[in-house]
């Protein structure tokens, strides 16, 4: 059996839940290929780099002009067919690609490839069975189209919106989104914590600052700093030489004992030794926390999708929100304080996890075939 997934490296999410899904399905499916594809890269590498670079750019310049593309977008309008049409051009560069590799099943990741996939199905020009993953916690007109045989959304009230948008019941399934399997691990938190320095008998704070290394996690660690509460700090930074090195300088003026990480492949590891997380609400990371049991606090949300997250996440009462993290110690020291609605905000995230997506895929696929 032969699966290929179509995915973009536009944020962080949707390459790294196609990867995580491709190492469960070898691992785990006797006889079966899988190749995971940057669609974009692949169709037009000029283009890709002209997306990716301009939406890291809006989102961290220009937010308020995100925001208007991705409501407008959401609503079906003259900008919204122009960009499905642009897609509909490039759809026939994948059509060689697809019909040279004999697929049995195609899975997308991410909206520029589903909706170029649903084109080639429409027209005529395929008949493989074709699965999309929305990868965020509200579902938008991008990814909707009615040639998809089947949709796999994060939660059961995203499966009723997606319903409402008319997308027929059956084809709709509340499995989550695909992470890495080694966050269904357990870890020794006592052994973690004591090899890392770090006291296992206090409250350890989880601070990461997203795909982008957002600096505003700076601010944020100054604030909770000031914070009397006897509590640790593990801060992850990722690949920001620059926000690692000033990191390491508010550190050294601070009273809280604190982890400094660069960029780790750990992140289930120091997720699972942790009682809070401060993280921006990105879809993959969202999912990651609620499998580990960890409740958010969560800032800077991206407008559109994140927003989003943050408004599920919220009515669920598994995280609280901090803005964009200027004056918030009151806010995390209230909570860090009410030790009995943390244990309540862990059970809840248990309660609304979904661990099991990657073998619920696999046996849809396996139905499939």
């Amino acid at each position: 059996m032969k699966v290929i997934i179509l995915s973009a490296s536009i944020g962080g999410g949707h390459m790294s839940a196609s990867n995580a899904l491709k190492s469960y399905l070898l691992d785990n499916s006797k006889g079966i290929e899988v190749e995971v594809i940057d669609t974009l890269k692949y169709i037009n590498p000029l283009l890709n780099k002209l997306i990716v670079n301009g939406y890291v750019f809006l989102v961290k310049k220009l937010s308020w002009v995100y925001e208007k593309i991705y409501d407008i977008t959401d609503e079906e309008n003259v900008f919204s067919l122009l960009v499905e049409a642009i897609e509909k051009l490039f759809s026939n560069k994948l059509l060689k690609l697809i019909n040279n590799k004999e697929i049995d099943i195609i899975i997308t990741t991410h909206p520029f490839a589903e909706e170029m996939v649903s084109v080639l199905k429409e027209r005529g020009k395929i008949k493989v069975k074709h699965i999309c993953i929305m990868t965020d916690y509200s579902p938008h007109n991008s990814w909707i189209n009615n040639n998809v045989d089947h949709y796999i959304v994060s939660n059961e009230a995203m499966k009723i919106k997606m319903i409402e948008r008319g997308i027929e019941d059956k084809k709709v399934h509340a499995y989550g989104i695909p992470i890495d399997n080694k966050f269904l691990r357990d870890i020794d938190k006592i052994n973690v914590l004591n090899s890392e320095g770090l006291d296992p008998n206090i409250t350890t704070v989880l601070l990461m600052g997203g795909s982008f290394g957002v600096k505003n996690i700076i601010d944020i660690y100054r604030e909770i700093s000031t914070i009397e509460i006897e509590f640790q700090v593990i801060v992850i930074v990722g690949n920001n030489r620059s926000l690692y090195r000033d990191m390491q300088k508010e550190i050294m003026n601070s009273s809280k004992k604190t982890k400094l990480i660069g960029f780790t492949s750990e992140v289930d590891k120091y997720m699972k030794v942790s009682d809070i997380l401060i993280t921006k609400p990105g879809g993959l990371t969202v999912t990651e926390a609620l499998v580990s049991n960890i409740p958010m606090i969560i800032f800077d949300a991206i407008p559109g999708q994140e927003e989003e997250n943050s408004k599920f996440l919220i009515e669920n009462d598994v995280a609280v929100s901090i803005g964009n993290g200027i004056r918030c110690s009151t806010s995390i020291e209230e909570l860090l304080k009410n030790e009995k609605r943390i244990l309540g905000m862990k059970e809840k995230c248990k309660n609304i996890s979904k661990p099991f997506v990657n073998k619920n895929i696999l046996n849809l696929i396996n139905n499939e075939i």
